[in-house]
């Protein structure tokens, strides 16, 4: 009887054992099945050079311009795609010149005082060369490239301005003087001097 009663113990002993061991490799499996997904970053699937650097001044083969970079993601209708990630890209752009604009008008702004203006004068004429660099930047701004994240719906659009091109869009507009289209093409090779010196720096850190 004793050897029985043994044999009936070992034998739930055992089934509480296999039965815990389950228990714990459906917890395992489990855990195993939740565990994330790697996360995919940019650096992994190796995107053009102008991605991973973003907005800013750079010289290439055209010479000096600035550059800004959108993206638009979420979207299926690739056309509006395409519109969102280009209107975001200028709109980066723009970013740059509020730099430009906001020097312009400290400069602008100290010679005028200087000078047998009134206020209102003032403002027209300030009002006046921000809408001009405004007009002679989008009419300069171009969508140059695209790239479309591979493991994503995320696309990504370059917007570039040449320099000598924004400037030769400031000596057309002769409602302003000499003096303040030479002001702003100053203003612009200095901004973009800076931008670059700025990139350099970034690079430099990263490497």
């Amino acid at each position: 009887m004793k050897t029985d009663e043994r044999e009936i113990d070992m034998n739930k002993i055992m089934k509480r054992v296999v039965s815990k061991g389950w228990i714990i490799l459906l917890i395992f499996l489990g855990a195993c099945e939740t565990l994330p997904a790697k996360r995919v970053t940019l650096n992994d699937i190796d995107p053009p050079k102008w991605v991973l650097k973003g907005g800013g001044a750079y010289k290439d083969s055209g010479g000096k311009a600035f550059y800004g970079v959108g993206s638009a993601t979420g979207i299926k209708n690739f056309s509006l795609q395409r519109v969102t990630a280009d209107d975001r890209a200028r709109n980066d752009l723009a970013k740059v010149f509020e730099f430009l604009t906001k020097s312009l008008l400290k400069d602008y702004m100290a010679h005028t005082t200087a000078g047998d203006f009134t206020k209102s004068t003032e403002e027209q004429n300030v009002e006046g060369v921000i809408r001009t660099v405004t007009a002679a930047t989008l009419t300069g701004v171009m969508i140059i490239d695209h790239w479309e994240h591979p493991h994503r719906n995320e696309l990504f659009a370059l917007a570039t301005l040449n320099l000598e091109k924004f400037k030769q869009n400031i000596d057309r507009h002769k409602e302003l003087s000499k003096e303040v289209r030479d002001a702003v093409k100053e203003n612009a090779e200095k901004l973009h001097e800076e931008l670059e010196q700025e990139v350099l720096k970034m690079e430099g850190g990263i490497g």
